[in-house]
């Protein structure tokens, strides 16, 4: 199952410790102008090649730029007996609008 989560959610999951997995789907040019401290970064073009890179016990947080790729990739690894997954909902550009002001935007 794929769980929406919010910025604020995951912002106070990250602050309590969360042993999470952030998984930043995006392009290498877009991982320059902003992004999440801690990410693991492999293009949703990559995953399909890469994702044994990931550990399916941890929960696995996929990032994009707005969700709509972070869901793909959240349903690819779904099929992988990934079973701890969530789609940041809105993306870098919610964590920017949320929780992080100072982050650039794109």
């Amino acid at each position: 199952m794929i769980e929406p989560i919010d910025a604020a959610a995951l912002k106070a999951r990250l602050d309590a410790g969360e042993d999470l997995v952030l998984l930043d789907v995006r392009e290498a040019r877009e991982l320059a102008v902003c992004q999440i401290e801690g990410v693991v970064h492999i293009p949703l073009g990559e995953l399909t090649a890469r994702w044994q890179e990931l550990d399916p016990e941890r929960p696995t947080v996929c990032i994009c730029h707005h969700g709509m790729r972070s869901a793909q990739a959240a349903q690819f690894l779904l099929g992988q007996d990934f079973d701890q997954l969530y789609n940041l909902t809105g993306g870098v550009d919610a964590w920017a609008q949320r929780v992080d002001p100072r982050m650039a935007r794109y």
